[in-house]
C-alpha cells in the first residue's frame, strides 16, 4: 500500500487532539476552561465528579481510533476493518461538527451551545473542518490513495 502523507498528517492531528483531551483530565478544571469545555465541566471536575473524566476519555478514545484509521489508510499500520467506509464516516463527522460549530453559536440561544465561548467554537470548528477536508481530499483521489 502506498504511503499517503495527508492521511499521516490527519492521523497525527487526531492523535494530538486525543492527547489534548487527556491533558484536560490531568490539568483539571483550569484546563477544561482553557480548552473551552465550559464552566459546567470545569466545576464538575473541581467537585470531583467523574462525568468530565469519563466524557473526556470517551472523546479521546474516539479520536485515537480515528488516528489509527488514518494511519491504516496511509499504510503505516495494518489494514483495519471497513477502512474506506470508516474514513468516509470520520470525514463526515469532522465536517458536520466543523460546519455546525461555525453556525450554531450564531443561530441559537441554547445555553448548552453558549456555555462555550465564540472563540472556542470558531477555533475548534475550523480545526474540525481542516481535518475533514484533508481526509476528504485523500478520499477524492487528489491526495493520493487511501
Amino acid at each position: 500500500m502506498q504511503r499517503n502523507n495527508l492521511l499521516i498528517i490527519a492521523g497525527c492531528l487526531s492523535f494530538f487532539a486525543a492527547l489534548l483531551h487527556l491533558a484536560c483530565i490531568f490539568g483539571g478544571p483550569d484546563w477544561y476552561r482553557f480548552f473551552g469545555a465550559g464552566e459546567r465541566m470545569a466545576q464538575m471536575a473541581a467537585a470531583g465528579d467523574t462525568y468530565p473524566t469519563i466524557a473526556t476519555l470517551v472523546i479521546a478514545s474516539i479520536l485515537f481510533v480515528w488516528g489509527l484509521y488514518a494511519f491504516s489508510g496511509a499504510g503505516l499500520v495494518f489494514k483495519l476493518p471497513l477502512l474506506k467506509t470508516s474514513l468516509v464516516l470520520i470525514t463526515a463527522v469532522y465536517l458536520i461538527r466543523g460546519i455546525a460549530g461555525l453556525l450554531l453559536p450564531f443561530v441559537t440561544s441554547d445555553p448548552v451551545v453558549h456555555q462555550n465561548s465564540i472563540a472556542f467554537w470558531l477555533v475548534s470548528s475550523s480545526v474540525c473542518c481542516v481535518y475533514g477536508v484533508i481526509i476528504c481530499w485523500v478520499q477524492s483521489g487528489y491526495g493520493g490513495s487511501a
